[in-house]
């Protein structure tokens, strides 16, 4: 019994005697002993044993016991193969929003997207990536999906956990109906960001798409006795704006 004593009371000082404390940008202070750390994220271990993650970025310094900054990490890792696996990301957007025809019919609209590519570019949390998605317009009675297969990017204008982001996608819708055809896609994003941890991420955007398709359209002609309709095709300009959610994974 007094050697495990013994042995506790040892761990104990051995931890307190390599302690040292984080300096979060909240101002609060942590204390511990740190196990890894990197560019992207710090782990300390405290008196009991326990294990806490820190984003890099939430981290305003670090201090041992004689107030000197740790520069190196404590204990040695596969650091570059962390990195790896935190490269590559995954974005499911989801939205919904009013749709409308240039002088046309107006109705809602809604999108699913997903992208892949990657969420860090330098070391920034930035999206560059691709995918398709499902984007579907209810408009007067008529409903027009298109499937559209993109490039996006999605930045931060602050690297922060907290941030306001701006989104771009190019590329082009598919037609999901012999009815009418596809054409170029773009869509533009504003939007507020939550950085979870490294890798995960959450956002409420404010959406704008504008989708090229030709389709039937019918025009009157006004005559002296009658007035006459004639059908053909004509390229148009499909809006839609609204809400969505993201997720980066």
């Amino acid at each position: 019994m007094r050697k495990l004593i013994l042995s506790i009371l040892i761990g104990l000082l051995a931890l307190c005697a390599h302690a040292e404390t984080i300096v979060l940008r909240t101002g609060a202070r942590v204390q511990g002993s740190i196990v890894f750390q990197n560019e992207e994220v710090v782990i300390l271990r405290n008196a009991e044993g326990a294990r806490f993650q820190y984003p890099k970025s939430d981290v305003l310094e670090i201090l041992t016991d004689d107030a000197e900054k740790v520069e190196t990490p404590v204990e040695a890792e596969p650091e570059e193969e962390i990195k790896t696996k935190k490269k590559a990301s995954i974005l499911l957007e989801i939205g919904v929003g009013a749709a409308v025809i240039p002088n046309g019919k107006a109705g809602v609209g809604y999108n699913v997207d997903l992208l892949v590519g990657s969420h860090h570019i330098g070391d920034k949390h930035i999206f560059v990536g691709g995918g398709l998605g499902y984007h579907g317009m209810a408009l007067g009675g008529e409903m027009y999906n298109f499937l559209p297969i993109q490039a996006a990017v999605r930045m931060p204008f602050i690297e922060a956990k907290h941030a306001p982001i701006f989104g771009v996608g190019v590329g082009y819708g598919i037609a999901l109906s012999k009815n009418y055809v596809g054409g170029l896609y773009a869509g533009v994003d504003f939007g507020y960001r939550c950085q979870l941890n490294p890798k995960t991420a959450l956002a409420l955007v404010a959406f704008a798409q504008f989708q090229q398709a030709k389709m039937k359209v019918t025009e009157t002609v006004e005559g002296e006795n009658a007035n006459s309709e004639f059908a053909n095709e004509a390229g148009r300009s499909l809006v839609n704006a609204g809400l969505k959610f993201a997720l980066y994974f």
